[in-house]
Formats: structure tokens, sequence, C-alpha cells
């Protein structure tokens, strides 16, 4: 038997302070403008944690935020694919800018080759964020 475990950290460079990106990112609501290819819809359902509809069926979100250290760790269970425990950061890059990063630990249950088919995905909603927020839309 061979055990591997894929991981992926991705990171984007957002020309925002890092507070205004954190308050952003951290707002659940948010997801289904920039988390476009995993997030259609989002709502409260019980005491932190979210119910989503994804494009692969409803899911859940599960997050364990941080403010004080920037921390935007969260479970995020998908009805395919399996919970990924997803841990990100928005770090700040001098005081007008900051950095979004997200590391994906491919769920056991989940092909390799599917893992790596979803990589640019979730890139694109991390150019997503960053073209929000520094629009200000």
């Amino acid at each position: 038997m061979t055990i591997t475990t894929a991981s992926a950290t991705l990171s984007v460079q957002i020309g925002c302070p890092a507070a205004e990106a954190y308050r952003f990112v951290a707002d659940p609501t948010t997801m289904p403008r920039w988390a476009i290819h995993n997030v259609k819809s989002i709502r409260p359902v019980g005491q932190n944690e979210w119910e989503i509809q994804t494009p692969r069926g409803p899911g859940k979100l599960v997050p364990r935020y941080d403010r004080a250290s920037g921390i935007l760790d969260h479970e995020f269970v998908d009805p395919k694919e399996g919970s990924w425990q997803v841990s990100a950061r928005i770090v700040p890059a001098g005081a007008h800018d900051s950095v979004y990063m997200i590391t994906l630990v491919k769920p056991p249950s989940m092909p390799e080759e599917a893992f790596r088919r979803g990589l640019p995905l979730v890139e694109e909603e991390l150019r997503t964020i960053r073209r929000i927020l520094q629009r200000q839309e």
C-alpha cells in the first residue's frame, strides 16, 4: 500500500490593508462573491456553522477564525469531495497591502488528479478576492 499526501499552499497579494482584507474574507456572507467555483449561496444554521450550496450539492462551513492573528482556518464540508480542514491567513505586507494564504490538504477519499484539477479554480477565487478588494466592489 502506498500512502501519499497531497497539499498545496496558494497565496495572493492584495492592495489593501490586512485588517480590511480580513474583515471581508472573515464574513461568510461574502463567499458567493469570491468563492465562485465552490459556493453558490450560504446561510447561517447554528452557532458558528453555515450551510452552503456548492455546485455539487449542500455542504457546510465551520469557521475557526481569530482576528488578532489573522487566522481564517475553517472546515469546508463538500457533499462529494469530503471534509477539508483548511488553514488560511491574512498577513500584512506593509501598511497598505496584505497577503491571503490558504493551504489545502487533499481529503483521503479524493483522487490526486481531482485535487490537482481543482487548484487553478482556487487560484481564480483568490484573484477574485484581490479584484473585489482593490476595486472596493
